[in-house]
């Protein structure tokens, strides 16, 4: 197929409905991924018993970041203002605490849910449609829930550490719960397909300028950028699930001392 066939091919497919097109998308992504797990490792970690196609993902999806998402978001960051910036995080930040709302009742934590709708109903009026948080110079705490972390105070098991394309580091539990976290993104009622696309990515740039600084330090202080980032992955989600005071976990016993 030569290029202008393939461009063709590509304009006839924009107006077929969109579940062939994301169908293909994904196979593509997986074959990908199936290309770079390759690696095997002897002595994988009891949490990650994946972790040899899991260090494939993760590379796949470190060549994504430092090819495109980490050079945008960088020029995002010294392009746009700092109150601007500002701005952008509060207004989704403001979206996401309707969902904490949902899922902070759904764990019977009163106080959690009043402060979630209370932050949604102050920052949406008094806040311009959130771009301003006025809730937190209320002093009204955000407590940001999603439904894995739900499950997860309900008792279900974080199950095995999954690495998952273009969205990195997860659980089996968390990856479950996304059929429902993705959906009730208030993104993603957005009927028109431009203005959706584009608010889902610019919080996507929004997101990882924040972190520009957090990958520096892993990338200096990390001599297993993998390993670093599934411990501290499972360990931030263990705290949420107990309150930051979880039980100690269960560790193997020590060998024996040689006679």
């Amino acid at each position: 197929m030569n290029v202008e066939q393939m461009e063709t091919a590509w304009r006839a497919q924009r107006h077929q409905p969109d579940r062939p097109g994301r169908l293909l998308r994904w196979i593509m992504v997986a074959g990908m991924v199936v290309l770079q797990a390759c690696a095997t490792v002897a002595n994988p970690d009891p949490r990650d018993p994946m972790e040899s196609w899991n260090r494939g993902v993760f590379g796949f999806n470190d060549a994504v970041d430092r090819a495109v998402v980490k050079p945008v978001a960088t020029a995002y960051r010294d392009v746009l203002p700092h109150w601007l910036r500002t701005g952008v995080g509060n207004f989704f930040n403001n979206l996401e605490d309707v969902w904490s709302a949902v899922n902070n009742a759904l764990q019977l934590r009163g106080l959690d849910t009043a402060d979630s709708l209370g932050r949604v109903v102050i920052n949406t009026t008094m806040g311009l449609g959130g771009l301003l948080d006025v809730a937190s110079e209320m002093n009204m705490e955000r407590h940001p829930a999603n439904f894995g972390l739900t499950l997860g105070r309900w008792g279900v098991g974080p199950g095995p550490f999954v690495v998952i394309p273009f969205l990195g580091s997860s659980t089996l539990r968390d990856t479950v719960a996304m059929s429902l976290d993705i959906p009730a993104n208030p993104v993603r009622r957005v009927d028109d397909d431009a203005t959706r696309n584009g608010l889902t990515l610019l919080n996507l740039i929004d997101t990882r300028a924040t972190y520009l600084k957090a990958g520096e330090v892993v990338e200096d202080a990390a001599l297993d950028k993998y390993s670093f980032t599934r411990d501290a992955y499972l360990q931030r989600r263990r705290n949420q699930v107990y309150d930051g005071n979880p039980p100690d976990e269960d560790l193997p016993p020590e060998p024996s001392p040689e006679q």
